[in-house]
């Protein structure tokens, strides 16, 4: 339990002051059982806030709600009045802008009847409609801010805060002239108050392109969105609170909201021309006082001159990037240049307000009770952690997550259950759903179709949307082996081939009955062979040697013969590719033949083959080759001509004559 506890100022007179001043110096004394902050049948109160006085220039209290961990002087603010008073701003704290409260205006964030833009869940939402208490549309489930803005939007900071800004800065904000500084005709559905329009320019120029709140635009969008987020209207005023249920609640609510306006909550601006260095809000280091200075996010250097967002509440040694002024947990760019301040860090007002006090992620609102629930790494109040579907409250009970949301037992298996489909009921959480493309069946439904057997953990079967054990299934529909025509059970080996189907050890050879397994095989008239039976059986021979011909070959009266065993029966060379005759159905080279059985010349005495289509010429068991067949004596050609023999000569007509009278004279 924390402790609460009230801070005075120490006695003028007192040592423990460090500056010998009453305004520096505070003393705690515990209240927490004080009736004030706690109702008698109240045990434990959770709180972190505690009541101080802080002295005004009068040197008289002023009561007010304060974070003991956050104290400060009241002589800091002065500085930051003399500080940034030589920059021609007044800046929040002096001009009042928080503690200067005025009837907030009405907050509408998103209205009824607006439409959904979540596009990621593609939901047909009929337009807004508020759940009771939910921050969700009652029709399509989907957060509040994931709906389109309504004209709510003209509000400006200072209304959704609640808050009156100083004169000059009210003075420059109703100034509508197109070329004055802080005009909102600049283009922009919001600027800088107190920039020229060069000035403006260039303060956009740095942002990253969809933040720029350009009229019209995708950064419009995001900026009304980020005013709903980083603001929310119920961590701003009470009217907006619907889950402070006891006095003390409402008190706590209120000492938070006192404290933050007082001590953290502010408004920011922009310095157009840096005026001197600052220190680094973010590594701790105290840079040298010249030109230059380093951006407290990014720590990239900010020169003398540069345009430069600064925060009052965190002192005059402190500035960033236009687009560097992001909150430290969410890293949006802090809405309108509103933050708070924590420990050197700024936030935005949601995740400050959350660094204090746990936010319900159901309604949206912070928890000032004493109990609540947490659960899915989520704070919830006690009456708000409920079924995403009926409302029934989960606290204590079982539950069962659903994307990223819990639901009841019974509201779970209405809408989410899958139906039996052997008994048509829902299968609920307490049952095992056991499931098989696309179906779903009870532990106990999960039964053979014809047996009635339990197939949980047992092979099974399916045919015709039914489900079988494995003996029933091989009965009634296994295919069966075209060797054995016997059945595949479940588990065995199928070979299949053409249509037709074999057990493992069925799928053999049909000359060595050997199993194939998976080695080669080549198919013959229905039925299959090793390649040592096929080629056994089918293969081409030679006829010479009897071995299978593999290759190439040369076939010679319709038989098969290997390149190298097609040879001469004479000689024995080569007859492929070569000229050739045969004798007694044997192969011979031309040479061979020619010396074995051709006929011979009775003139040259060479063999008469005949191959080319040679001619010759024979006369009574006598042959000549035609250029043979000449007279012995003249050498004239007698084909074709008449001729006399004369012995083994052969000679024409005249020359004939000429030997016969010379023979007789």
């Amino acid at each position: 339990m924390a402790m609460i506890a009230t801070v005075h100022p120490y006695n003028r007179r007192s040592n423990n002051s460090s500056a010998n001043s009453p305004s520096n110096g505070f003393k705690i004394e515990d209240v927490t059982d004080d009736p004030k902050y706690q109702e008698d049948d109240q045990e434990e109160l959770e709180g972190a806030l505690v009541e101080y006085c802080r002295l005004d220039r009068e040197m008289k209290p002023k009561h007010a709600v304060y974070e003991a961990a956050s104290a400060r002087s009241i002589n800091n603010n002065d500085k930051l009045s003399n500080q940034f008073g030589r920059l021609g701003i007044v800046p929040s704290l002096k001009s009042g802008t928080i503690s200067d409260h005025r009837p907030m205006a009405h907050i509408i964030d998103v209205e009824v009847g607006q439409p959904c833009s979540n596009a990621v869940s593609s939901c047909k939402c009929f337009g807004f409609r508020p759940h009771q208490w939910r921050k969700v549309c009652v029709h399509c489930k989907c957060d509040r801010s994931e709906h389109e803005i309504g004209p709510n939007q003209v509000l400006s900071v200072y209304e959704r805060l609640g808050i009156k800004p100083s004169p000059e800065m009210a003075a420059v904000m109703k100034n509508q002239r197109g070329d004055v500084p802080g005009s909102v005709s600049h283009g922009y559905a919001w600027v800088p108050p107190g920039l020229t329009r060069t000035k403006v320019e260039e303060y956009m120029s740095q942002l990253p392109n969809h933040v720029i709140p350009r009229i019209n635009s995708l950064g419009e969008k995001y900026r009304e969105k980020q005013l709903m987020l980083q603001l929310p209207r119920q961590d701003l005023s009470v009217a907006y609170c619907k889950h402070l249920k006891t006095p003390v609640e409402r008190r706590i609510y209120d000492e938070f909201v006192n404290a933050r306006n007082e001590i953290a909550l502010d408004i920011g601006f922009v310095c157009p021309n840096l005026p001197k260095a600052m220190e680094c809000q973010k590594c701790r280091g105290v840079l040298e006082k010249g030109d230059m200075a380093e951006c407290q996010k990014c720590r990239g250097v900010l020169e003398k001159g540069d345009m430069a967002v600064t925060a009052p509440k965190l002192g005059e040694n402190a500035g960033w990037h236009p687009a560097c002024f992001i909150c430290a947990t969410c890293e949006q760019l802090l809405v309108d240049l509103t933050y708070c301040v924590r420990e050197d860090k700024i936030y935005c007002e949601r995740h400050y307000a959350e660094l204090h006090k746990p936010r319900c992620s159901a309604c949206d609102e912070l928890i000032f009770s004493g109990e609540y629930t947490k659960a899915m790494n989520k704070d919830w109040h006690s009456d708000h952690f409920c079924c995403w579907n009926c409302d029934t409250t989960l606290t204590g009970q079982r539950y069962i997550l659903r994307d990223d949301h819990p639901f009841c037992i019974k509201c779970y298996e209405d809408v989410f259950a899958n139906t039996c489909d052997e008994c048509n009921k829902p299968i609920g959480i307490d049952s095992k759903d056991l499931s098989y493309k696309e179906k779903h069946w009870h532990e106990d439904c999960f039964l053979c179709n014809m047996c009635k057997i339990s197939l949980v953990d047992k092979p099974f079967g399916s045919k015709n949307d039914r489900i079988f054990c494995s003996n029933c299934y091989d009965q009634a529909f296994a295919t069966r082996c075209d060797g054995c025509n016997e059945i595949f059970r479940a588990g065995m080996k199928k070979m299949e081939y053409k249509g037709k189907q074999w057990h493992d050890k069925c799928f053999c050879c049909a000359m060595c009955k050997v199993p194939i397994g998976t080695k080669s095989f080549i198919p013959k008239n229905e039925e299959v062979y090793c390649a040592n039976c096929y080629e056994e059986k089918f293969a081409t021979r030679c006829s010479k040697c009897k071995k299978v011909i593999t290759t190439g070959g040369v076939t010679y009266k319709n038989e098969p013969w290997h390149r190298e065993c097609f040879c001469c029966t004479n000689c024995n060379s080569s007859l492929s590719g070569q000229r050739f005759t045969s004798k007694d159905e044997k192969p011979y080279c031309a040479n061979c033949y020619g010396e074995l059985f051709a006929k011979r010349c009775n003139a040259c005495l060479k063999p008469i083959t005949g191959i080319g289509g040679a001619k010759f010429i024979s006369f009574e068991d006598r042959h000549w080759h035609n250029d043979c067949f000449i007279c012995a004596q003249c050498t004239t050609s007698l084909v074709g001509k008449g001729f006399i023999t004369d012995a083994a000569d052969i000679l024409c007509p005249e020359c004939a004559k000429a030997r016969l009278m010379a023979a007789h004279s």
